[in-house]
């Protein structure tokens, strides 16, 4: 079989045409993307500030947002974890540490990740889980410039168990 001027010429428009239409399309859909992560980058940034602003209930108001775009973030359960936290949400903040260490295994060596985590579980009265986060933070405390303070602060919450137990 032999082709034709005119059937080279078609093959050649169909294709140069799919490359152009591909290439659209890549953009508008590149575009969406950019505009869905600028959008979620504003999100946690204003959650960040109001969190570090004091303002808590906005930080929740905007954390919950991004949560429901990001649920296997690290960084937005995190986040997610202090602001519950903050705002006396003991439950959802639990959760939200657990989800971070499921994401990220290794931050069972942060001892303050640890006590923190370790702080919302004293609060839910989980005096014996509480125990051994507080005991594995004061395990790896050690790498912490005022690693003495922070084990004092340790202590105490491990005395304090203590009287409950």
């Amino acid at each position: 079989m032999r082709l034709t001027e005119n059937n080279r010429r078609y093959i050649l428009l169909s294709i140069v045409a799919f490359i152009i239409i591909g290439i659209f399309t890549a953009k508008y859909i590149g575009n969406k993307q950019d505009e869905q992560f600028m959008y979620e980058e504003r999100l946690y940034n204003q959650a960040s500030n109001s969190y570090q602003e004091g303002n808590y209930s906005e930080a929740l108001l905007y954390m919950n947002e991004l949560l429901k775009l990001q649920p296997g973030s690290e960084a937005v359960n995190y986040l997610g974890a202090l602001i519950t936290m903050n705002n006396a949400e003991f439950k959802q903040a639990s959760i939200l540490f657990q989800k971070t260490m499921d994401i990220n295994p290794y931050r069972v060596e942060d001892s303050i990740f640890l006590a923190q985590y370790g702080e919302v579980l004293l609060e839910l009265k989980q005096y014996g889980d509480a125990k051994s986060v507080f005991e594995k933070s004061y395990e790896w405390s050690w790498k912490l410039d005022n690693s003495q303070e922070f084990q004092e602060y340790l202590k105490q919450y491990l005395t304090q168990i203590e009287k409950y137990s």
